[in-house]
């Protein structure tokens, strides 16, 4: 019988979701208890793929492995970018899974992206070769190869994308069984019809194309791919395994190869503990010989394709309808809101199709200016992208721009290059995918082409705004306060647009709450402060000064004085200015001064409305998260008061409430408010302490219990994570420290007996590579009758059996 072969193919991507201003993600109070989206995915997916648990029949924890090593897979990215910054464990896991899967299969499982997940059929033919190139620098510059396959986003196919894909040296792709028509043998003439899915998935074909190249399609699993996204095959890993194997068929006489594929979400996000049934079905297939895993590039290396295949172009794994659902109101969307229509689509895309191609002929003339070939810097701007260092810009700058240009020129081709990086990330299919206009994946792309317009404006002097808004005007959302495109805009695009100015407002207010050093990053910006005083007077304070900014991603830059009065409430009155020579400077400095130290805040207020005119600030142009941070320091004071309220109440009501409770009698709303308040605020004060207070925290959940209090589960177990992720950060740091080990083995202790879940991942992988390490050490210095060793072996035992790992008790 020939071998067999398995195949998993997980699809990891998440869309770009950083404010196109200042080139990082706001928070999003949807992912709470999470800050954004990528964070809360993150922690349920993509770190959970990366230590993936496997458990005996007591569900006690045997193994932790890397299931990128083991499957194959991408990550977008840009879902990669924000990886490497923000979670880099969960980054370098990735990359350390490429790793060994090459020792492992052979060839690597990794396979590269379109960069940002554009509908390749719907694209410019300019946009296809950006992507492809974008997509495989991206793959070389983190993996350290070249890709060998390229996913398509949504698998959405067509054969000039294809083409463009050979050229650069792609050897396969991924695509849903749909999507082709016609099969036959290397060598014959006739063709057999296999539309409807019915092409067989356990062998690669051959797609000849336009150029002459060839391309390797795999078709995935169709039926075995949808029961694991939507029929619950991960409830049960070894259940999942047999579904997959049981593809097989005896009267192939072929290497056959079972191979799905699905959003990697599937494994974590979509499906909870789906990556512990994915761990478990890999070491399933591999323990009782089912078949060999492998992943596509290295079963393509040992069996090419001895059939070719014609396919369906303009099609798509997440559309019946072809590409519709990225440019029509084709009937795909989420299924969430019946009856609502997606009219809003075509409008949508018409509007951005008009940015692109209006700007296109201003974007050559004036690169063509400066640049010896504006469309091959695109291509080659993905360098700068990926380290935007001045070491990398100037590289690019020697390699693209024409001679001795000066510092406002070297800007301009920074901002053509953004520009149209902007104007690509402005297609990101989800904008597309959803159910409304309004939805914030439609608003985010809504974002991108309000700073393209914005660069365009700067650069070639035109206002595209009105036009462009006119045009998303027909857009319609199905939510009639959220009203048509260009409203959406105006409340939820034009109060996030930033300029120079605007950051400078941002940093003079923030720097009554912030202590800057003398040169700091704020988000995409350089800011330098060259002169500051601070003035304090009771409760109000001035800060007044001279700065400097510049944009980290154009090189564009200010000097701007500054002068902001906070009166100690929520009430910040300042401005900045473009600066405007020392004299003036130390007027305005001087006359400040004086009026404030007088105690005049009237005045003031004045003379800043003056000096500033229209660009007087306030606390709502701060940036999101900033914004949240200084209300909170600037509201502590009245929700101390507040809650020192609400618990004076609670106590004096608490007895009254626990009668109430017996008797099951309804305890009144102001009574019950007053108790969630107070309860809950303790609460999470307990825990997100230095030192945990078990008895106080077990006694308050006691006194929950008895009022009938709704604790803020979510809220409460993310602070006992982020707290036993402190402790576990300092153990690791002293693996020794029995103080610091007990310390852990109580909080874990503490979370395993409270009434909501508490993430202890981190702390099981950090154990994980202790047992296997530190303890194999300390448990050999305990049998030589160190007693110190015995009480480490002893509370190391305790905090494995809490943390739900296979540790057997050692006696000593």
């Amino acid at each position: 019988m020939p071998e067999r072969y398995i195949c998993i193919h997980g699809h990891f991507y998440q869309p770009p979701r950083e404010n196109p201003w200042i080139e990082s993600i706001e928070r999003q109070d949807s992912a709470y208890p999470y800050h954004d989206w990528n964070e809360r995915i993150t922690a349920e997916c993509y770190e959970e793929n990366a230590a993936s648990r496997i458990l005996d029949a007591q569900d006690q924890i045997v193994r932790i492995v890397n299931n990128y090593s083991r499957i194959s897979f991408n990550v977008g990215p840009t879902l990669l970018s924000w990886l490497a910054e923000k979670s880099p464990r969960v980054y370098q896991a990735i990359l350390d899974g490429d790793a060994e899967s090459i020792r492992y299969f052979g060839r690597g499982s990794a396979m590269a992206q379109c960069y940002n997940h554009i509908i390749m059929p719907l694209a410019s033919r300019r946009d296809k070769l950006t992507q492809v190139r974008w997509g495989i620098a991206d793959f070389i510059y983190r993996f350290g190869r070249h890709p060998e396959g390229m996913w398509l986003p949504e698998t959405a196919v067509d054969l000039e994308t294809l083409d463009m894909m050979a050229e650069h040296g792609i050897t396969f792709t991924i695509l849903e069984p749909h999507q082709v028509s016609h099969c036959r043998k290397l060598g014959d003439l006739v063709w057999n019809d296999v539309r409807g899915g019915r092409i067989d998935p356990t062998r690669p074909y051959r797609v000849q194309l336009p150029s002459g190249r060839t391309i390797a399609v795999f078709f995935y699993d169709g039926p075995v791919s949808r029961a694991v996204a939507f029929e619950r095959l991960l409830v049960n890993g070894s259940t999942f395994a047999a579904r997959i194997a049981g593809t097989f068929s005896e009267y192939r006489p072929w290497p056959e190869l079972a191979n799905i594929a699905t959003d990697g979400e599937t494994y974590g996000h979509h499906h909870r503990h789906g990556d512990m049934a994915l761990a478990y079905a890999l070491q399933y297939i591999e323990e009782r010989g089912l078949a060999r895993l492998t992943n596509y590039a290295a079963y393509l290396a040992a069996y090419p394709p001895t059939d070719e295949v014609q396919l369906v172009e303009q099609t798509a794994w997440s559309c019946v309808h072809g590409v519709g659902r990225w440019s029509t109101d084709c009937g795909c969307n989420s299924g969430g809101n019946p009856g609502w229509r997606q009219t809003w689509r075509a409008p949508l895309r018409a509007a951005l199709d008009w940015v692109r191609d209006t700007v296109a002929p201003r974007f050559e003339g004036l690169g063509r200016h400066l640049l010896h070939d504006p469309w091959a810097a695109r291509d080659d701007y993905i360098q700068v992208v990926l380290e935007r260092t001045p070491e990398r810009i100037e590289a690019f700058l020697q390699r693209h721009a024409r001679p001795s240009l000066d510092e406002s020129q070297r800007i301009a081709v920074l901002k053509l290059m953004e520009l149209q990086r902007h104007l690509m990330l402005m297609y990101t299919s989800c904008g597309w995918f959803f159910d409304d206009l309004a939805g914030i994946e439609t608003v985010q792309v809504i974002m991108y082409a309000g700073r393209a317009i914005q660069l365009a404006h700067e650069l070639f002097g035109e206002d595209y705004e009105p036009s462009f808004l006119s045009r998303l005007a027909q857009a319609q959302s199905n939510d009639p306060a959220e009203g048509d495109g260009r409203q959406i805009y105006e409340r939820k695009v034009r109060p996030a647009i930033v300029d120079l100015r605007k950051v400078g407002a941002h940093y003079a207010m923030s720097s009554l709450f912030t202590g800057y050093e003398e040169r700091a990053q704020v988000y995409s910006y350089i800011v330098e402060h060259e002169d500051y005083h601070l003035l304090p007077s009771g409760k109000a304070r001035l800060a007044m000064g001279r700065m400097h900014i510049r944009s980290v991603i154009t090189g564009e830059a200010a000097r701007l004085s500054f002068g902001v009065l906070h009166m100690g409430d929520h009430n910040i009155s300042g401005g900045v200015r473009e600066y405007q020579g020392e004299t003036a400077y130390h007027l305005m400095i001087e006359e400040l001064s004086e009026l404030f130290l007088r105690a005049d805040l009237p005045g003031v207020i004045r003379m800043i409305d003056h000096t500033f005119g229209r660009d007087a600030s306030s606390l709502k142009l701060l940036f999101g998260d900033e914004q949240r941070k200084i209300l909170k320091i600037v509201l502590d004071s009245s929700l101390a008061d507040a809650a020192a309220s609400y618990r004076r109440i609670y106590e004096q009501y608490a007895p009254l409430m626990r009668f109430l409770a017996s008797l099951g009698t309804p305890v009144p709303n102001e009574f019950q408010i007053a108790a969630e308040f107070a309860l809950n605020t303790e609460f999470r004060q307990l825990l997100e302490a230095d030192t945990l207070d078990l008895d106080r925290i077990h006694a308050l959940r006691r006194e929950a219990s008895r009022a009938g209090v709704t604790l803020d589960n979510a809220g409460l177990g993310y602070s006992l994570s982020q707290t036993i992720e402190l402790i576990t950060d300092a153990f690791q740091a002293q693996p020794r420290d029995l103080a610091l080990l007990q310390q852990l083995d109580d909080a874990v202790g503490l979370a395993r007996g409270l009434p909501f879940e508490v993430d202890v991942w981190q702390t099981q992988n950090v154990y994980y590579q202790l047992l296997q390490s530190t303890y194999l050490d300390v448990r050999a210095e305990a049998a030589q009758g160190y007693s110190e060793a015995r009480q480490w072996i002893i509370a190391f035992t305790s905090l494995g059996q809490r943390l739900g790992f296979q540790v057997r008790v050692v006696s000593m």
